[in-house]
């Protein structure tokens, strides 16, 4: 009687488990503004503890006057 409740057989259940196994995924975030802005940003992110600050791409010019990015690559989990 046990075995019934363990048994696997069921390809419905497999799929729907596999399904809802957690998988990561990577989240790209761009900050676009004045170098002021976007170091702002950065640091704020990290007292939130969301980002450490070098985890984060230097400042990289964007063509426009006055204006910079930086990039973060984070992993995320998603189901």
């Amino acid at each position: 009687m046990a075995q019934a409740f363990l048994s696997n057989d069921n390809p419905t259940l497999n799929q729907t488990s596999s399904q809802l196994t957690p998988q990561r995924e990577p989240i790209k975030h761009t900050l676009i503004g004045s170098a002021k802005a976007v170091l702002s940003t950065i640091r704020v992110l990290h007292q939130l503890r969301y980002a450490e600050v070098n985890d984060w791409s230097p400042l990289l010019p964007t063509g426009n006057t006055d204006e910079v990015m930086s990039i973060l690559v984070r992993s995320i989990m998603v189901q």
